[in-house]
C-alpha cells in the first residue's frame, strides 16, 4: 500500500517558507491512519522539511526550458518504479492528464484556489476530463466547488467530489488573558484589503492608545506604507509564529476584496478565539460559524466595527467565545474526511472478488409488474432469485414498468425519468456490478457516467432472444445486443457465441435457468391426461393472440396433428386457442406427459427459448431438434432428440406406448436440469465471468 502526494513545483515544504498548501499537507499527514504509507514529493532548496516523509525532487534548471515540466517528468519516472496505489495532486490540474497517461495509480486532486483561474481546469471540457480521469476531487470550500461546476451538472458526479477544508490544531486558549492586539496576516496588497485596513487601523491606534496592531506579511509588487508607534510590521513568518500571535490577539481582520477560495488566516484566528472580521468574499464565510462581516468594504466601515469591539467588552468576549467554542475544523476532523476516501479507493484496489464475496448488485430488467402476475415465470425473476440465493444484496429495477408508469408530455417515452432514476440509484447504492437484462431503454451515457465515477464497477448484460442469421428479428436483435456490448464487461446469450456471424465482446453462452420455487412440478411421477404439450406465447404483452399472426411453428404443429395417430395434443397460442399465462400455464402444463421444445427460426447451436426451463424443470419428457446440439449436455436417457418431423412422430408414439421409459427419461432430464442449470448456478456463473473468477461449469 503506497500513497504519493505531489506538491506544486513552487510550493516550498520547509518550516520557514512554507505556504498554505504545504502547511495543510504536513498537518494532515501527521494525523492520517495511512501515515506510514504516505510519501510527500516536492521541490525546495532548503535542507529542512516540515515532515520526515518528504522526498525532494531536484532538477537542473536551464534557461528557456520549463522547470515545471522537468519536475513533473521526474516525478512520473520515480512513480513508475514505486507504483503507488494512490497519487494525490495538490492544486495542479494540468498535472493530471500526463500522470494518468503514464501511471495506473488512482488519482485524488485537491483544489486550493479558484479552478477557473488555474491552468488545466479553466474550460468546461478540461473540468469534465478531470472528473473522468480522477477517482476523487477535493475542494477547499463550497465556493471553490461551485466555481468548478459552472456549466457542469454537479449531480452526475456526486460520488466523485467532496469538501476538504483547511484545518488547524485545536489549542487550549484562555480568553481572559487576551491582549489588546489587532492583527492583519497575509499579502500586504489591495486584493487582500491591506490599504483599507491601514487607513482604518491608523484611526483606531490614534484613538485607543492602549491598543496595538501586529501585521505579518509582505508584498514586493505593491507599496502600502502605514506607520505608527503601536503598529508592528513583520515580514513573512512561519506558521508557529502566527499561531502564537493569534493566541494573544483579541481581534483579527481579513478584509479581502478578491474572492478568497477559503481563508487560512480567519480559520486560525477563530480557532484561537479572536473576534474575526471578514468580507463576504469567496470561501471566507466558510471559515467560521460566527463571523463579523463587513457590509460595506471601506475603511470607515471597518473602523466602526473595530471601534465597537474595543468599546463593547461584553460583545467582544461573546464573539471570541462563539468562535472558539464552535470551531470544528481540526486536523483530526479533516484528516478523517480524506482517509475515508483513501480507504474506499484502497479497499477497491485490494478488494479481491472470490467465490465467497457478497456483492451489491443492481439488476435492471423487465419484471412485468404491470401485468399483475400474469408473467411471473420470466427469466429476469429466475436470475434475480438466483442472485439473492447466492447471498448478494440485490436491488431490482423493472425498467419497462418504470417507463410505462412515468410517461408524460415532457417525457413521452419515460426514458428520461428512467435514466435519471438509474443514475441516482447508482450514486446512492454504489453497486459492485450492474446486470442488465434486455434493458434497451437504459442509455449508454448513463452507464458510461457510472463507469467514470467508479472504475471498479462491472457492467454485464444477459440476452435471451435469438441471434442467429437464420432466426427471427435478426437485425433488430443484433443491434440490441451490440448497443451496450462495448460498455459491458461481459455479455451472456442463450446461443453459442461461435454459432453467430458477428462478434460480441467478451460473450458467453448462458443456459435458460430453471428455478426450484417456480418449476416445482414433477410430471414424471404420474400419468397425465394429455400426451404432448406445446404453447406459443406471441402476444406476450397483449395477453392474447394477434389477429392474423402465424409463424412456422404453427405450421409444424399442424403437420403433426394431421397425422392423426392417436396422440392427444394440448396446444395453446394457435388454432384459435388463446395463450395461457401465470398460474394457468402451470396448471395446463401439469396435465401433460411430454412436451415439444420448438423455438422460432431454424435450429442453431444451444439456442432455445426460455420454455425449455419450464418443460424440463417441471418433469416433462422433452423433445428437441438435433441441430440445437443439446446432446452436448444431455444424453438419450435425459432428453429426446429428433432429426425431422417423421422422426419426432415416431419417438412421440414410442414413449406414449412405453410410459415407464417416458417417466425414467423425464425424471433424469429434470434431475440434471435442476442440478446444473438452476438459477443459483447461472447467477453464480454471471458473477464469476464478470469478475474473472476461474470456475468450471457443466456447459463450458
Amino acid at each position: 500500500m503506497k500513497i504519493s502526494i505531489l506538491l506544486p513545483y513552487k510550493e516550498d515544504y520547509s518550516p520557514n517558507f512554507s505556504g498554505a498548501v504545504s502547511i495543510h499537507v504536513s498537518n494532515l499527514y501527521k494525523y492520517s491512519k495511512f501515515k506510514k504509507f504516505i510519501t510527500i514529493w516536492g521541490n525546495t532548496k532548503s535542507k529542512k522539511y516540515l515532515s520526515s516523509n518528504y522526498k525532494n525532487i531536484s532538477i537542473s534548471k536551464k534557461f528557456l526550458s520549463s522547470n515545471n515540466k522537468k519536475y513533473l517528468s521526474k516525478f512520473i519516472n520515480l512513480q513508475k518504479e514505486i507504483k503507488p496505489d494512490i497519487i494525490e495532486i495538490h492544486n495542479r490540474p494540468n498535472y493530471v492528464h500526463e500522470i494518468t497517461e503514464n501511471i495506473k495509480s488512482k488519482i485524488i486532486l485537491y483544489f486550493h484556489n479558484n479552478p477557473l483561474d488555474i491552468s488545466g481546469s479553466k474550460s468546461v471540457k478540461e473540468r469534465v476530463q478531470l472528473l473522468n480521469n480522477c477517482e476523487f476531487i477535493f475542494f477547499n470550500s463550497n465556493w471553490t466547488k461551485r466555481q468548478f461546476f459552472k456549466s457542469i451538472d454537479e449531480e452526475k458526479y456526486i460520488t466523485k467530489f467532496g469538501i476538504c477544508f483547511q484545518s488547524t490544531k485545536r489549542s487550549d486558549v484562555n480568553l481572559n488573558t487576551k491582549k489588546n492586539i489587532i492583527t492583519f496576516i497575509g499579502k500586504l496588497n489591495s486584493a487582500k484589503g491591506y490599504d483599507i485596513f491601514g487607513e482604518a487601523i491608523l484611526k483606531i491606534l490614534n484613538e485607543f492608545v492602549n491598543w496595538k496592531c501586529v501585521v505579518v506579511g509582505d508584498e514586493p509588487r505593491e507599496r502600502h506604507i502605514f506607520n505608527h508607534k503601536n503598529l508592528k510590521l513583520y515580514s513573512f513568518k512561519g506558521n508557529s509564529f502566527v499561531l502564537n500571535l493569534l493566541r494573544k490577539a483579541s481581534i483579527s481582520v481579513a478584509c479581502s476584496r478578491w474572492d478568497e477560495p477559503f481563508g487560512r488566516t480567519s480559520l486560525e484566528a477563530c480557532s484561537m478565539g479572536c473576534a474575526t472580521i471578514i468580507t463576504n468574499k469567496g470561501g471566507l464565510v466558510e471559515t467560521t460559524k460566527n463571523p463579523i462581516i463587513l457590509k460595506k468594504l471601506d475603511s470607515f466601515e471597518l473602523y466602526k466595527i473595530i471601534k465597537k469591539l474595543i468599546l463593547n467588552h461584553k460583545y467582544r468576549k461573546k464573539i471570541q467565545k462563539l468562535n472558539y467554542k464552535s470551531f470544528f475544523l481540526t486536523h483530526e476532523y479533516v484528516t478523517n474526511i480524506i482517509d475515508k476516501i483513501r480507504s474506499k479507493l484502497l479497499n477497491n484496489s485490494f478488494f479481491n472478488i472470490n467465490k465467497n464475496s457478497k456483492l451489491k448488485i443492481l439488476h435492471v430488467t423487465n419484471f412485468n409488474y404491470r401485468y399483475f402476475g400474469r408473467l411471473q415465470y420470466n427469466t429476469g425473476i429466475r436470475i434475480n432469485n438466483g442472485l439473492i440465493r447466492e447471498g448478494h444484496n440485490v436491488l431490482s429495477l423493472s425498467d419497462r414498468d418504470l417507463v410505462s408508469y412515468t410517461k408524460s408530455i415532457r417525457d413521452p417515452s419515460g426514458t428520461k425519468y428512467l435514466n435519471k432514476l438509474i443514475r441516482n440509484t447508482i450514486i446512492n447504492f454504489q453497486p459492485d456490478i450492474i446486470i442488465l437484462g434486455h434493458a434497451d431503454r437504459v442509455q449508454s451515457e448513463t452507464l458510461l457516467d457510472a463507469k467514470n465515477r467508479d472504475r471498479n464497477l462491472k457492467i454485464s448484460q444477459w440476452f435471451l432472444d435469438p441471434l442467429s442469421k437464420k432466426g427471427p428479428d435478426y437485425e433488430k436483435n443484433k443491434l440490441r445486443i451490440l448497443d451496450k456490448s462495448q460498455i459491458c464487461d461481459t455479455s451472456f446469450i442463450t446461443t453459442s457465441p461461435d454459432a453467430l456471424d458477428f462478434k460480441i465482446k467478451n460473450s458467453f453462452y448462458m443456459p435458460n435457468p430453471c428455478d426450484v420455487s417456480l418449476d416445482y412440478l414433477k410430471n414424471f411421477n404420474k400419468s397425465n391426461d394429455f400426451d404432448l404439450f406445446y404453447a406459443i406465447s406471441h402476444g406476450v404483452h397483449r395477453g392474447n393472440l394477434r389477429p392474423g399472426k402465424k409463424d412456422e411453428r404453427e405450421l409444424f404443429i399442424s403437420k403433426l396433428k394431421r397425422k392423426n395417430l392417436g396422440i392427444k395434443f394440448d396446444t395453446y397460442g394457435m388454432f384459435g386457442v388463446q395463450p395461457v399465462w401465470g398460474n394457468d400455464f402451470l396448471n395446463r402444463l401439469s396435465n401433460s406427459n411430454m412436451a415439444l421444445n420448438l423455438s422460432r427460426g431454424r435450429p442453431v447451436k444451444y439456442y432455445s427459448s426460455d420454455r425449455i426451463a419450464q418443460l424440463l424443470g417441471n418433469g416433462l419428457l422433452t423433445f428437441i431438434h438435433d441441430d440445437t446440439k443439446f446432446n452436448d449436455f444431455f444424453n438419450n436417457n435425459e432428453m429426446v432428440f429428433y432429426k425431422n418431423i417423421n422422426d419426432l412422430l415416431e419417438k412421440i408414439l414410442k414413449y406414449k406406448k412405453n410410459d415407464k421409459m417416458r417417466r425414467r427419461i423425464a425424471m433424469n432430464g429434470h434431475k440434471k436440469y435442476h442440478k446444473f442449470f438452476n438459477s443459483s448456478i447461472v447467477a453464480r456463473y454471471i458473477i464469476d465471468k464478470s469478475f474473472g473468477i476461474n470456475s468450471k461449469y457443466f456447459w463450458e
